[in-house]
């Protein structure tokens, strides 16, 4: 396995991170795809096997199941301090008002809920699922400032934003000496590549980690077009993520994944993730996996060096895309 920091953090984190919104499923009902615990645990174990020390879950995956079935699975498999723990909080956990996103109220309540079904005393990295804009950004950072103090979290990050909204949360912890976000999760492959015109420049010039959420598109990268699954027929966000204005780029897109990875003997899943990998302000793609073959693969795109000209051939049928993934 290969390590790397976490931005400019002195964290080392495996180069891949196993998203864990697949496991925890069972009786939760939250995605039809999503695996029982007696599923999920083979792949938390064999990840760390294979040298994988990064693991992302959030409160909300399988309404707080998918936690718990982490940090039993950790616990029997691994040390603690070996293990690099991210969990997130932003979205609704219960009805009625102070069930969702970002107050002071919400920060401190859910963290302690986190902890308790993951069964460890601190996370290392807590992450804001979404940009909260009905709650001020000093509440938030200051709520997020008094978790990490109060050593219920060793670093804090968010996902899929504006990179305006992004700047402005660095902004204000910097002019509070408040803790600074340290990663930035977010939507990055080969069929989504918005990120490039803001995000990601930000994220190298102030030295944040990057972290992309569906490294292969929800699994449309490593499959040909018209491929069909329980997933594809029931998650909602692939009607968001895949619309018809940029279906025949997109489609173009795949093929020519097919393409590089068929002249280079190996799978369309470790194209697509070494395409991200190169990218030096990448960190660690977070991979799914419903099948060991799923993390096979993604553990073998860490062997896969593509050269400019496959790049450049990745890269050439892209058309931009409007706006997605902050909802």
């Amino acid at each position: 396995m290969k390590y790397t920091k976490l931005g400019r953090t002195g964290l080392d984190v495996s180069r891949l991170c196993l998203g864990c919104m697949s496991y925890g499923g069972g009786n939760s009902g939250f995605h039809q795809w999503s695996l029982n615990e007696e599923e999920s645990r083979p792949f938390i174990r064999k990840a760390l096997e294979a040298g994988v020390n990064f693991f992302d879950t959030a409160n909300r995956y399988s309404v707080g199941k998918s936690e718990e079935v982490l940090g039993r699975a950790l616990r029997d498999f691994a040390r603690r301090e070996e293990v690099v723990i991210a969990t997130k909080v932003f979205n609704r956990m219960r009805p009625g008002p102070n069930g969702a996103g970002l107050s002071r109220k919400n920060i401190l309540f859910e963290i302690d809920e986190s902890l308790r079904r993951l069964g460890t005393d601190y996370v290392d990295l807590y992450q804001i699922h979404r940009f909260d804009h009905e709650t001020p950004i000093e509440e938030t950072m200051e709520a997020l400032h008094d978790v990490v103090k109060s050593g219920k979290a060793r670093y804090i990050g968010a996902s899929s934003m504006y990179a305006w909204e992004f700047h402005k949360a660095l902004a204000v912890a910097e002019r509070n000496g408040w803790t600074r976000f340290v990663s930035m999760q977010n939507l990055v492959n080969l069929m989504y590549r918005e990120e490039e015109r803001e995000m990601l420049p930000l994220c190298a010039d102030q030295g944040i980690g990057v972290i992309p959420w569906s490294p292969q598109a929800r699994g449309r990268l490593t499959r040909d077009w018209d491929y069909k699954s329980v997933r594809t027929e029931t998650d909602e966000a692939y009607g968001r993520m895949f619309r018809r204005a940029t279906e025949e780029a997109d489609r173009r897109v795949v093929e020519r994944v097919a393409e590089v990875a068929k002249a280079r003997g190996v799978t369309r899943a470790q194209i697509a993730l070494a395409w991200l990998l190169h990218k030096p302000v990448i960190t660690a793609p977070i991979v799914g996996a419903t099948k060991l073959a799923h993390l096979d693969d993604a553990l073998g795109s860490l062997e896969v060096t593509l050269s400019a000209e496959e790049i450049a051939a990745l890269e050439e049928p892209y058309a931009p895309h409007p706006v997605i993934g902050f909802a």
